[in-house]
């Protein structure tokens, strides 16, 4: 199967569809990050915090697998230069559409997040990477690419699901009940059997993935980062996961200085 191609008509659909993660920011919002006043989320709940991140005015930002017109636009009226790249032609719409109607210094690039040959090698100051490589195959390859395209001493924030979250099964997962069954690495194309992708499985959702966490955060370290920082947060309020274990992570990372390293 042809990964890519299908998820870039999936995440198309959930924008048709209204999911939380396609709805663009109103006005409202983008006046106050005009004025100094912004968060944007990597996970789902919990803000980054904003000693996360480096001075925004006139930083060259690339938003990464960020379409939906959220965090993008954001960015961009906290002062950046942003790039929306992601996958999906109507995620990236969004973006266009906030900043037109906002008149923002912003542009998309539709691509795989795992090849980012469209830019030059040290082209951003901060690649921003809200969680979305669960829909990417192949993670290592997404940091060795955010890696390239940083500045030295440019920034990494990323976030991304804790593999846990894929190892339970989800007809039991519908009933209220954790009971594990897959193991990590986990994958919609190999974990499932075919009853079961028929059984669990909307035909137009997104394919997923859930990498380990030494994909995760040893592919980061093995790419040349340096994690400064780390957080994790919880699902939204409706998932079985909430009262357990927090299903997501978020990492801070720099592209070491010329000349430093490990």
């Amino acid at each position: 199967m042809d990964v890519l191609a299908f998820n870039s008509a999936a995440w198309d659909k959930e924008v048709e569809n209204g999911n939380v993660w396609t709805v663009p920011v109103d006005h409202d919002r983008v006046e106050r990050a005009r004025g100094g006043e912004w968060s944007v989320l990597l996970t789902p709940r919990r803000a980054v915090p904003r000693a996360w991140f480096p001075p925004l005015a006139g930083a060259s930002v690339l938003c990464l697998a960020s379409g939906g017109g959220q965090q993008g636009p954001l960015l961009a009226a906290a002062g950046a230069r942003v790039t929306v790249f992601d996958n999906s032609v109507r995620q990236l719409a969004q973006d266009r559409s906030v900043a037109a109607r906002e008149k923002l210094d912003l542009k998309t690039v539709r691509g795989d997040m795992a090849d980012l040959s469209a830019f030059e090698d040290g082209t951003f100051d901060l690649v921003f990477h809200p969680c979305s490589n669960c829909f990417s195959e192949h993670v290592r390859p997404v940091w060795r690419e955010c890696f390239r395209v940083l500045r030295p001493g440019g920034t990494l924030l990323a976030g991304f699901v804790n593999p846990l979250y894929f190892c339970f099964d989800r007809l039991k997962e519908a009933e209220g009940v954790l009971e594990l069954k897959y193991a990590v690495p986990y994958s919609d194309l190999t974990s499932l059997s075919p009853a079961e992708r028929e059984q669990v499985r909307d035909p137009d959702e997104p394919l997923c993935f859930g990498h380990s966490l030494e994909d995760q955060l040893g592919g980061q370290l093995d790419a040349g980062f340096v994690i400064t920082g780390l957080y994790e947060d919880y699902a939204l309020e409706e998932d079985v996961t909430v009262p357990y274990f927090p299903a997501f992570l978020a990492t801070r990372a720099i592209k070491p200085p010329v000349g430093q390293s490990l």
